[in-house]
């Protein structure tokens, strides 16, 4: 009898554990090896290395994907000051360690971006189509929310796509156009995820994953924040929008 209470609570507190959590905990052990915080690098700078944004490695470990916002400008480098360099910061033979990198492609129309490393290979993420990715699936992403106010350990949110919606337009209104809205007028519009999961300054170009099989299905790219950046931790608006993994495949396609 005593064997068999046992084995009655031990099914009841199984019952009452999360779906899917030890499955996820697998995965993000699986993720955070290949995500990197993006910025640039100066000797001469305190700290020498400013993140910009998240980025995470795919192809053969040596290319970095982010945003094509993150990696934008380098920055002003003063009269006497030597350029920046972009890098990334990432977990590299057991250390933190800061890696020079290249842009080698951009895509501003979708807003992504990839660099290469001047050297080292980190464990890559598997890109996935993103055709089959529908409404109401679970999703997850890992990055640097609020840059490095957090610390550089990736943190990981859990959602799902809550719409597959056309990216908005702007109006009609010729002041509210900018670059990179002319652009995307040009480009036409695409559908994009929008998820239920709250995404900080930080996490642009952090990878949205499967939480099962850590299959990358979009790139986290924008966030609607109440009012200013500095509202996003005390008003988070709870809408975050990632740019579907296809549009990354045809970047890798067309820069091999």
């Amino acid at each position: 009898m005593a064997g068999l209470a046992r084995c009655v609570f031990l099914a009841a507190a199984l019952a009452h554990l999360p779906v899917g959590a030890a499955d996820l905990a697998d995965t993000i052990a699986r993720v955070k090896p290949s995500i990197v915080a993006v910025g640039t690098f100066r000797s001469t700078d305190n700290p020498q290395f400013s993140l910009r944004g998240t980025g995470f490695a795919i192809g053969d470990g040596s290319l970095i994907a982010t945003n094509a916002h993150v990696v934008g400008d380098q920055g002003d480098a003063g009269a006497n000051a030597a350029p920046a360099q972009w890098a990334v910061q990432a977990r590299l033979g057991g250390r933190t360690q800061v890696l020079n990198a290249q842009v080698v492609a951009r895509d501003p129309a979708h807003d992504l971006a990839v660099l290469r490393l001047a050297e080292g290979r980190l464990p890559a993420l598997k890109v996935r189509p993103s055709e089959s990715v529908r409404e109401g699936h679970t999703v997850a992403f890992s990055g640097f929310p609020i840059g490095g106010i957090l610390g550089f350990a990736p943190v990981t949110h859990r959602g799902i796509v809550s719409s597959i919606t056309p990216i908005a337009l702007p109006g009609a209104n010729s002041r509210q156009l900018d670059a990179r809205l002319i652009r995307q007028i040009r480009s036409g519009s695409f559908d994009i995820f929008q998820l239920d999961a709250t995404a900080y300054p930080g996490n642009s170009g952090s990878p949205l994953f499967d939480p099962d099989t850590g299959d990358v299905i979009g790139v986290i790219s924008m966030v609607l924040i109440k009012s200013t950046k500095e509202s996003a931790l005390s008003q988070p608006s709870g809408i975050t929008y990632a740019v579907p993994s296809n549009f990354l495949l045809d970047i890798l396609r067309a820069n091999p």
